[in-house]
């Protein structure tokens, strides 16, 4: 049975939006790719935001003990937004995180992450992996003390629960586009406009 540790909460039946999890991405600001997902959280799960609160407080903890007290700020900075508000950035979340805590962990590209169904079979298939759908995730909190001060999220494993509407759009069919398929190119021209026959010896049409 997986226990946990003070900075790390395993949290269930989530959904994640901007999911980079198949192959590392390289997002605004950031040098290097990296995997990630952003996590949103209902705001009516206290008991999980509760267990998210509990391992930000010992992840500053270890800050103090790393760093020392006086090197930790009384407010640092913190990786869970309200959805219900503004971004860094100063702009509204999308629709998706309305009603939601909602919040961005990362893996370092070198690491990849493992993605893998309900029965924990590894999942290969890409479009299986998409913004909107359901999860079971491993997250750590850290202590970070560089340029500013504050709280990462980093990522762990993540188990797809279920599918759910897909944010951002799915890509748009070829059937959609060009109609339903006819069959094989031989089919195509085998009704009344199908071009002529010619005999290979007179060259003639059949």
């Amino acid at each position: 049975m997986f226990t946990p540790k003070a900075t790390e909460v395993l949290l269930k039946n989530v959904r994640l939006s901007y999911v980079h999890l198949m192959e590392p991405y390289t997002g605004v600001n950031q040098s290097k790719p990296k995997y990630s997902t952003t996590i949103l959280l209902p705001k009516s799960d206290v008991a999980q935001k509760q267990a998210i609160d509990a391992a930000i407080a010992a992840a500053i903890e270890e800050g103090r003990q790393k760093y020392g007290a006086k090197s930790v700020p009384a407010k640092p900075k913190q990786p869970v937004w309200d959805g219900d508000g503004y971004t860094q950035n100063g702009k509204e979340f999308g629709p998706e995180a309305k009603g939601h805590w909602s919040f961005t962990a990362w893996q370092d590209a070198k690491y990849k992450v493992e993605v893998v169904d309900m029965s924990g079979n590894p999942i290969t298939d890409h479009t299986q992996v998409y913004s909107g759908m359901y999860a079971n995730v491993l997250v750590n909190f850290y202590y970070y003390d560089n340029q500013s001060q504050g709280v990462g999220c980093s990522l762990g494993p993540v188990q797809k629960v279920r599918d759910g509407e897909s944010l951002g759009g799915a890509p748009i069919s070829a059937a959609s586009v060009f109609g339903a398929p006819q069959g094989s190119a031989a089919n195509v021209y085998g009704g009344a406009d199908a071009p002529p026959q010619i005999n290979p010896i007179t060259g003639q049409p059949m």
